[in-house]
């Protein structure tokens, strides 16, 4: 199972580059191996997210917007619904992954 995380490392937005590096680095501080994709530079990728968000998940206008997280083919959802499962404590199984990854302490 592989966690992609959709982003566009050319966006003015401020805040887009914002959630990007919350969820890249949430996953990488729980050690969750993840797949960057870069939309801006990757059309054949950019236009394969587009196509597998689910309808209920597309804006009105205009097209969806990074960060978007899917576990392999399966879309979990944007930065909202990532944030809410962090919110909850519920980030792993928002992940699909059935717990957090074991990791030894190093600050003994």
């Amino acid at each position: 199972m592989v966690i992609k995380v959709y982003i566009a490392s050319s966006s003015g937005s401020v805040a887009l580059k914002k959630h990007q590096q919350s969820i890249v680095g949430f996953l990488e501080g729980n050690r969750i191996n993840f797949q960057e994709i870069d939309i801006t530079m990757l059309e054949e990728q950019r236009l394969w997210m587009y196509r597998n968000i689910p309808q209920d998940k597309q804006p009105e206008k205009g097209n969806p917007l990074p960060p978007q997280i899917f576990s392999d083919d399966c879309y979990c959802g944007d930065y909202e619904d990532f944030f809410q499962a962090k919110e909850n404590n519920t980030v792993f199984s928002f992940l699909g992954l059935s717990s957090k990854p074991s990791v030894k302490d190093s600050e003994s």
